[in-house]
């Protein structure tokens, strides 16, 4: 599927940046190998959805300094995205909108949040506002960003991955979502 975003966006259409964030990018704390490259294309699209009319929402990891998922208590990620700390800041060359609404996930102190539909009332949210598609990218693609799509077809929405503007952990990891994400019926442009 071609998506072209100075075109095709509309108000029913969400671009949906997925924790493009300082430790996931290369010298942060879970760093996503070239992580920072998803950054120019996402600028992209955040613009054109703007001028489109289209809403832009950012996910992030937002944990407590103890979080469940951490390794020094029992999880499996060393810690990262701590609450208010520069690790959990957005890359700085991501260039938000003003109209940009932030969806924190992995607040919870009892379990790891991927998605960010996750107890988030994102889909809520997107009802409300009459959204129709979800056009997502970011880190990583192989977790969390494999999470949002997956539960935004879930919860009734098409899902579009720019897929030049995610990075996934592994090759393996890459290849083995996009089949699951295809099959699941998430578009790739």
């Amino acid at each position: 599927m071609t998506i072209d975003p100075n075109r095709d966006l509309s108000p029913a259409d969400a671009v949906l940046i997925v924790d493009v964030q300082n430790d996931f990018c290369p010298g942060g704390a879970l760093a996503v190998p070239e992580g920072d490259r998803v950054v120019p294309m996402l600028n992209d699209w955040a613009e054109a959805a703007v001028r489109a009319g289209a809403r832009v929402y950012a996910s992030r990891d937002w944990h407590p300094g103890d979080h469940v998922s951490f390794v020094p208590e029992g999880g499996p990620w060393p810690p990262h995205c701590v609450q208010d700390t520069a690790g959990a800041a957005f890359h700085p060359d991501l260039r938000l909108p003003d109209s940009a609404i932030l969806v924190s996930k992995g607040t919870r102190f009892d379990q790891d949040q991927y998605s960010a539909f996750d107890e988030t009332g994102f889909a809520q949210e997107l009802n409300r506002k009459g959204v129709r598609r979800v056009i997502l990218g970011g880190l990583a693609e192989d977790v969390c960003v494999r999470a949002s799509a997956l539960d935004a077809i879930q919860h009734g929405f098409e899902a579009v991955l720019i897929r030049a503007a995610t990075r996934a952990i592994t090759d393996d990891g890459r290849e083995s979502t996009e089949r699951e994400l295809a099959e699941a019926g998430v578009a790739f442009t």
